[in-house]
């Protein structure tokens, strides 16, 4: 099968398996996203919502938590892990919000990027959930399913790997497939345990089927 053909075939069985598959971060505004994902760096999204309602709770805004010091930020985000980095990353992205973009995030890759401690899945994250733009976030999930169904072979690397599906999954898939490739990679191709591929839907079309 070829691999355009194979990332049709995962998106249509995906899209029936997991039909309401959405980001698990909780949010409501797209700073609050922003700040969302930088703290789910080696943490998981379900603590991540627990600790973002004290930290608004205390600084509602972009101006409260530009105005805030990274070590105020720090004593609140430290169950995150990573506290100092996470809490002085946040600080200075919303400055750079603040005070370049009136408080509004920005819609572009370039402009997202350049945000203190925003990567291309953090940015790639904003765009297609916030601003409903073609997007692949590469995420852990992606990356290791990816490589297990066939849709690339032997690739690491985020950047590498978004770049090739960006040349087999339609523009308009991308984000809702990478949002289900989190919800199959939790519950059936898991990375901890040995995969499910007695119930998993791509059993039959999956290249390394759980190896």
């Amino acid at each position: 099968m070829e691999k355009k053909e194979l990332a049709l075939a995962v998106i249509e069985r995906l899209r029936t398996e997991y039909p309401d598959a959405d980001c698990t971060l909780d949010y409501d505004e797209a700073w609050k996203l922003l700040v969302s994902v930088r703290l789910a760096a080696q943490c998981t999204d379900a603590r991540v919502n627990v600790v973002v309602e004290d930290l608004y709770a205390k600084y509602p805004d972009v101006n409260a938590l530009a105005e805030a010091t990274p070590e105020a930020i720090e004593e609140i985000v430290r169950p995150c892990g990573l506290g100092r980095s996470k809490a002085r990353d946040i600080n200075a992205c919303m400055k750079v919000i603040r005070d370049q973009y009136d408080g509004r995030v920005p819609d572009t890759m370039e402009a997202l990027l350049a945000l203190p401690g925003v990567g291309r899945k953090s940015a790639n994250l904003v765009l297609g959930d916030v601003y409903h733009k073609p997007a692949i976030v590469t995420d852990t999930h992606c990356i290791r399913l990816c490589n297990r169904i066939g849709l690339v072979e032997g690739v690491k690397e985020p950047k590498k790997v978004e770049m090739a599906l960006w040349k087999i999954v339609p523009p308009e898939e991308g984000n809702a497939l990478c949002h289900r490739f989190v919800e199959h990679g939790r519950a059936v191709c898991t990375a901890r345990t040995k995969p499910y591929c007695d119930r998993c839907c791509l059993n039959d079309i999956c290249e390394k089927n759980g190896v």
